[in-house]
C-alpha cells in the first residue's frame, strides 16, 4: 500500500512540470524543459520542432532498449576515425573542424555518432529485407539531379553575419532590409582550399544572393553567410564520386524506412506534452 502511494506521488510530481522541469513524457520517460531549451539553441528551431526531434530521439532510444541494441565506445571511436579519414583529416583536425564550422563539441559529436550507429542497428533490426545496391544508372541519375553537390568554386565571396542569438539573426535573414541591432557583419573571400570539408559543404549549398542556415560558431554566438559570388566552378567527375553517391542513395533509403517506422510508432505510443518553453 505504501509502495502504491509512493508511486502515485512520484507520478503526480512528474506531471508537475514547473516543479519537476518535465516538458514531455514518452512512454512515461521524461524529456525535460532543459533538454528542449538546449535542442532549440543547438538546432536554431522553435520549441515545437525541437520537441518533435527529441520525441523521435527518445522513441529510438526506447526502441533500442527493447531490442537490446547497444553502441560500444570502441564502435563510436572507430566511426569517428573513419569520418576523419574520409575528410583527409586527423581525428584532432576533424574535431576542430566540427567545433569551428558547426559549434559541436567532442562529447556532442560522440553522442551524435552513437545515435547514428544506433540508427543503423535499428534499421537492420527493423527492415524486413535487404535493400538492393544502386545500379550504375541509379548513380548517374542521382549525379545529374544533384550536380551542385559535386561542384565547387575556387573561392566564395560572402558577407558573414554574427549575432548572440539565433532568433536575432533569423529576423535579419527573414527581412534583410530591416535594421536589426546587435548584429555584426564582415565581408570575406574564402578560398575553398583553406577551409574544412564541412564548411565547404555548407557554403556550396548556399545560392548566390541568398543567406545560408543559422549556425553556432563555437563562440557562444551564431553566424550566417550571405553568398555574394562563387568563382571558377569545378565539377567532379561521375566515376570519382560513385562510391559517395552509392552511400548517399543507400542513406536516403534507410532514412525513409526509419522515418516510416517511427511515424507509425509515434501514432501508437503514449506521449504527453505537458508544457514547452
Amino acid at each position: 500500500m505504501r509502495s502504491l502511494i509512493l508511486s502515485s506521488l512520484l507520478f503526480t510530481f512528474a506531471l508537475g512540470a514547473p516543479i519537476g522541469g518535465v516538458a514531455i513524457l514518452v512512454k512515461n520517460t521524461p524529456i525535460t524543459l532543459y533538454e528542449v531549451t538546449q535542442e532549440m539553441k543547438q538546432s536554431g528551431t522553435d520549441a515545437t520542432k525541437s520537441a518533435d526531434a527529441l520525441i523521435r530521439k527518445k522513441l529510438e532510444q526506447l526502441e533500442a532498449q527493447e531490442k537490446k541494441i547497444v553502441v560500444t565506445s570502441s564502435e563510436a571511436k572507430e566511426e569517428m576515425q573513419r569520418m576523419a579519414k574520409q575528410n583527409n583529416l586527423t581525428v584532432e583536425q576533424f574535431l576542430d573542424a566540427m567545433k569551428t564550422a558547426r559549434g559541436i563539441s567532442e562529447s556532442d559529436l560522440k553522442a551524435k555518432i552513437e545515435e547514428s550507429i544506433r540508427g543503423q542497428k535499428l534499421y537492420s533490426s527493423i527492415a524486413m529485407s535487404k535493400m538492393a545496391q544502386p545500379t550504375p544508372m541509379d548513380e548517374a541519375d542521382y549525379y545529374k539531379l544533384h550536380l551542385d553537390e559535386f561542384s565547387h568554386p575556387d573561392s566564395y565571396n560572402v558577407t558573414m553575419y554574427v549575432a548572440n542569438s539565433a532568433e536575432t539573426l533569423q529576423s535579419k535573414i527573414d527581412d534583410p532590409m530591416r535594421d536589426v541591432a546587435n548584429i555584426s557583419t564582415k565581408d570575406e573571400n574564402i578560398p575553398t582550399k583553406n577551409i574544412n570539408p564541412q564548411l565547404a559543404q555548407i557554403l556550396n549549398k548556399i545560392e548566390i544572393g541568398k543567406f545560408g542556415p543559422v549556425l553556432p560558431n563555437g563562440k557562444d554566438s551564431f553566424m550566417s553567410f550571405y553568398m555574394k559570388d562563387k568563382q571558377n566552378m569545378v565539377t567532379e567527375n561521375l566515376d570519382t564520386v560513385r562510391p559517395q553517391i552509392a552511400n548517399m542513395i543507400m542513406g536516403e533509403k534507410r532514412s525513409q524506412v526509419l522515418n516510416d517506422y517511427f511515424t507509425r510508432l509515434r501514432l501508437s505510443a503514449d506521449i504527453k506534452v505537458i508544457r514547452l518553453p
